[in-house]
């Protein structure tokens, strides 16, 4: 439970630091005045925010749709039967399309919870305000680094500062909330219906501003699978709910009291005595929230990679109990780079903050669509029994999207803008791989036959064991074919491997290895993974010794097909995705390494293919 408050409540942890004070600064175009009706309103807003999309929507229903414990849109596609997610199907492109949104989400998350919390030293003294970009970056630059560590490590550091830091916020805004009790009428919804008759249009817009209070939902779902449902249902509810209940409340109370505390209403909270210690504080406890994104950013990198969506990136396991902590350096690198240029482009977290909820909004709402899917099409729910969660959830989801859409020319379009880059880079490479197997496939040829033939022919064999990765079961692997034509020599022991990636998080011990005898020295072998786990060949082979068959990984020969590819053959794909999908080809990471293949002992054969 410490450790799922470590790494999953730090982003909707922090977002008192700057929820409130978009709602009502000067510096917000879209923000509202500070008078005791706005105040009740906008809090009875946060307030049935919180409850209806974390507590009812998230907690309460999302978290049931898990895929044998893991979680995140992915894990959530996986549970839609499979003809509803082949091709080019809606259901298919909104799920990727919404994990591209979370890569834009994980870019802006770690940005303007850090900015916020050093922008506290400007309270202090205005002297330090050259010093809050550089120092952002310095923070970020550390948090990045440290994240080889995994998230158990980091869960374990993390999670006493969390403590920490929902202890505070609770204390500060409590001493607000006593003396200003009148505030607890925002509880009646009531007065969020008053506000947004007494507003209009920019009361409406305002949702843009309040959306940020529940802006961790999508992320604490995508990491379920490091910590459980449990541990994060009890840590809401005993600890992350109450402080943040009163935190929010104690802001509204001192908004109340000093109008003039709008510009930041979280650092007004602080006596002056406690400003820098609570600036440390707030500081680490941001680069908590930005655990959450980071950590749902790796996982779900794994699960496209395993799902066929994503190219083979390197994969770290940073626990030896838990298969789900993982890290991905190739993706640490990327977002470290986006954040800081997220800092150095906008410099401000209100700034950041006009860039901030159009991702999150748009994958949320897809996420609901999605639920509903797998509710009436997997879970066998009536209609009637389904839709009303979905225009309930989706009420919620559209007007927070609806919200935020205004400020796409002030900076939404940045994540916006990193999606449709992730989105294309991942249904380029599924394309690409599609065309790539219908290119090979009719001139894969049938094993019988080839068995058959050496049979016949009783080609010389040499002593060892030569182990052929093959793509299709059925078929010859073209790189034995080729090795065959050219030394004209077979290995003593010759292994056909096909490894499979299924629709289901982990597969059993049981169910990961199966060994056929094909006769005269041939052995197929099928490797069975799950989508958050990573393919290790040489472990899995020491495990054919229980089914009948002795090798010794360090010592055989590994041979594997490598493609060429031309580009300018007549396949469908356009010319510019031709380009995309040779260059990301090319760096993704090698096989030998993916499998964890000894490259000492591995062969790869060649050949051009026209795409």
């Amino acid at each position: 439970m410490l450790g799922a408050l470590g790494v999953v409540y730090g982003d909707i942890g922090t977002s008192p630091l700057y929820a409130l004070k978009e709602c009502f600064s000067p510096e917000n175009p879209h923000a509202v005045a500070v008078t005791t009706g706005n105040v009740l309103g906008v809090l009875s807003l946060v307030f049935w925010s919180l409850g209806m999309v974390i507590v009812l929507k998230y907690l309460t229903f999302i978290m049931r749709a898990d895929n044998e414990g893991a979680g995140g849109i992915l894990a959530l596609l996986a549970l839609v039967p499979r003809a509803l997610r082949q091709g080019r199907s809606v259901v298919l492109l909104l799920a990727l399309f919404g994990t591209a949104l979370l890569y834009g989400d994980g870019v802006i998350t770690p940005a303007i919870s850090v900015l916020s919390a050093i922008e506290g030293l400007e309270v202090a003294t205005k002297a330090l305000e050259p010093a809050v970009v550089p120092l952002t970056i310095a923070v970020l630059v550390g948090l990045f680094a440290i994240q080889k560590r995994g998230t158990a490590g980091i869960g374990r550091v993390f999670g006493p500062l969390t403590l920490v830091w929902f202890l505070t916020i609770a204390s500060l805004g409590l001493k607000q909330l006593v003396a200003r009790p009148d505030v607890l009428l925002a509880l009646d919804p009531r007065r969020a219906v008053a506000f947004f008759a007494a507003n209009g249009k920019h009361g409406f817009l305002v949702l843009g501003s309040v959306f940020l209070v529940v802006t961790g939902g999508e992320a604490l779902y995508a990491d379920m699978g490091h910590f459980g449902r449990s541990p994060i249902r009890r840590a809401w509810f005993a600890i992350v709910f109450p402080a943040l209940l009163l935190n929010y409340f104690g802001q509204g109370a001192m908004l109340l009291e000093r109008p003039e505390a709008a510009s930041n209403p979280f650092y007004a909270l602080v006596p002056s005595w406690a400003l820098y210690p609570v600036v440390v504080i707030a500081t680490c406890a941001t680069v908590v929230a930005s655990q959450a994104l980071i950590s749902g950013a790796f996982s779900l990198t794994q699960q496209a990679v395993q799902l066929g969506y994503f190219p083979r990136v390197t994969i770290v396991h940073t626990s030896r109990e838990t298969e789900g902590q993982i890290f991905v350096p190739e993706i640490n690198s990327l977002l470290l780079v986006a954040c800081v240029a997220c800092v150095l482009l906008f410099r401000s977290s209100s700034a950041l903050a006009a860039a901030y909820g159009i991702a999150v909004t748009g994958t949320m709402g897809i996420t609901t669509v999605i639920y509903y899917v797998v509710t009436t099409r997997t879970w066998g729910w009536s209609p009637l029994r389904a839709a009303p969660l979905l225009v309930l959830f989706l009420t919620f989801d559209l007007a927070f999207f609806g919200a935020n859409a205004a400020k796409f020319v002030h900076g939404g379009w940045f994540p916006v803008t990193m999606a449709i880059v992730v989105f294309l880079v991942m249904t380029t490479w599924h394309r690409g791989r599609q065309l790539l197997w219908e290119a090979i496939e009719p001139t894969l040829l049938p094993l019988d036959t080839f068995l058959d033939d050496v049979a016949q022919t009783t080609p010389h064999r040499v002593k060892g064991t030569a182990v052929f990765m093959a793509s299709n079961p059925k078929g010859t692997p073209p790189a034995l074919l080729h090795n065959f034509k050219h030394n004209q020599v077979l290995h003593g022991q010759v292994v056909l491997l096909s490894v499979q990636s299924l629709p289901v998080p982990e597969v059993s011990a049981h169910d990961r290895l199966t060994v056929e005898d094909l006769g005269q020295g041939f052995f197929r072998v099928s490797l069975r993974y799950g989508f958050v786990e990573t393919p290790d060949v040489p472990a899995a082979l020491e495990e054919c010794r229980t089914k009948g068959l002795a090798i010794e990984p360090a010592r055989a020969s590994y041979y594997l097909g490598r493609e060429t590819l031309v580009l300018s053959g007549t396949s469908a794909m356009a010319g510019w995705r031709k380009v995309l999908f040779a260059f990301v080809s090319r760096n993704a990471r090698p096989a030998t390494a993916y499998f964890g293949l000894p490259p000492n002992r591995v062969v790869e054969l060649g050949a051009q293919i026209q795409l």
